[in-house]
């Protein structure tokens, strides 16, 4: 009987030995921090690793995750500056930094953050006008964030970032959006038609200005040749004449000149006086007409003289 008692206290007092070693001993997952309480009060904070707790006196009071928490913002309406309703939900990232302050400044940190950001995004959409709201959600994102922040300080608790997820307005205003960005594009479509149309007779213009310079410059420069051209015949003919004169005078002065000469104003004289007799019925003969020989004798008369320089 002795024997069996003893074993079950045994049994008995090893099972307590078990109860207090599992309500003792704690281990802390990574990133995760439990606060201890002693006898009801703060103790301290158990970070990640291997922990013993005193038996009956310490217990785990509070356990929180340090990993960033995203908490999902539900639809809810608001109104702009401008007197439209919209309805507007977003999320919010957050994560604990202090366990202490988490666990003892409020009940339920994220229930009370989430309904901050209600009330903070309410406030911030009254604040503009409903077409502002799509193009200032960063600004909108980071008031919020910066007012929950301010709130939640106290509570050990950082708000990492706010991100609106959808902004629904009314179906009427949708429809007047719809018309008011089909009207600003269509008038876009018009404006940049007759700005290319402007720029085309532009270029037109330009490209016409350009060849009629270019045409006028053309003759400028071909009537500049055509005189350099004629002045330089005109001086090459001029030459060409005074080096013929100045060959038939030293010709003249040479053996045989003089009756090489008479015998040419022989030739010519009779040559312009049949020419003569083609051109018309009626012919005026001079009287010293069968006189070749004066007119001969003329030519070589004014041949004697002396021969003008070289050319």
């Amino acid at each position: 009987m002795y024997g069996n008692f003893a074993f079950w206290v045994s049994i008995a007092g090893a099972v307590v030995v078990i109860l207090v070693i599992f309500k003792t001993a704690v281990v802390v997952p990574q990133q995760s921090a439990y606060v201890v309480e002693s006898l009801g009060k703060y103790s301290r904070t158990l970070r990640a690793g291997f922990h013993i707790l005193i038996p009956f006196i310490e217990r785990t009071a509070y356990r929180h995750s340090l990993k960033e928490l995203a908490v999902d913002i539900p639809e809810q309406i608001c109104i702009t500056n401008d007197n439209v309703q919209v309805g507007v939900d977003g999320v919010l990232y957050m994560q604990v930094l202090d366990p202490e302050r988490a666990s003892y400044g409020i009940n339920d940190y994220a229930f009370a953050i989430s309904q901050l950001a209600q009330t903070t995004l309410r406030s911030e959409i009254g604040k503009i006008a409903l077409d502002r709201t799509f193009e200032e959600r960063a600004m909108i994102n980071s008031n919020v964030v910066a007012e929950l922040d301010k709130a939640s300080d106290p509570w050990g608790v950082k708000v990492l970032r706010y991100e609106i997820k959808n902004i629904n307005p009314p179906h009427d205003v949708l429809s007047a959006m719809e018309k008011q960005m089909r009207a600003e594009r269509e008038k876009r479509a018009v404006i940049l038609t007759s700005e290319g149309e402007r720029d085309a007779k532009i270029n037109e213009a330009e490209g016409e200005k350009q060849r009629v310079i270019k045409e006028s410059e053309a003759a400028k420069q071909q009537q500049i040749n055509e005189a350099e051209g004629e002045a330089q015949a005109i001086l090459e003919v001029a030459t060409a004449t005074a080096k013929g004169l100045h060959r038939v005078a030293q010709s003249l002065v040479s053996e045989g000149g003089e009756s090489a000469m008479q015998l040419r104003v022989a030739e010519a004289y009779i040559a312009q006086f049949g020419n003569l007799a083609k051109e018309g019925n009626t012919l005026v003969v001079p009287a010293n007409l069968a006189d070749l020989a004066s007119m001969v004798s003329l030519a070589t008369t004014i041949a004697r003289k002396d021969p003008p320089g070289p050319v």
